[in-house]
């Protein structure tokens, strides 16, 4: 599974950022890892001039092979929440379509 990893100009991105983002929607989907081709990680700051409560967005995108491409989007304080959020949305959303793909055959 290849994750792919996108940040406004609102959001920092750095070498340990970057790694925390992959070690937490790698642990997180791994037991879908043979079933993803993809996840796409796209971070941003909704208000990036102003401070706010929940104002960091994480959307997440995941490209399963065979399947249309999913996404959801989370908003946290900070950018691990929300990172950790999305994921979590994330693999609820696959387990419930590869539930309904497996009770189709």
């Amino acid at each position: 599974m290849q994750v792919q990893i996108n940040s406004g100009s609102s959001v920092e991105m750095d070498s340990e950022l970057s790694r925390r983002v992959e070690s937490t929607v790698t642990r997180i989907l791994d037991r879908f890892e043979a079933q993803i081709t993809r996840v796409e990680v796209h971070l941003s700051d909704v208000n990036s001039d102003k401070s706010g409560a929940r104002d960091k967005r994480c959307l997440m995108e995941a490209r399963p092979a065979g399947l249309d491409p999913m996404a959801v989007t989370n908003l946290a304080a900070n950018v691990e929440d929300a990172i950790k959020g999305a994921a979590e949305k994330l693999k609820t959303a696959l387990e419930n379509q590869f539930g309904r793909a497996r009770s189709r055959t």
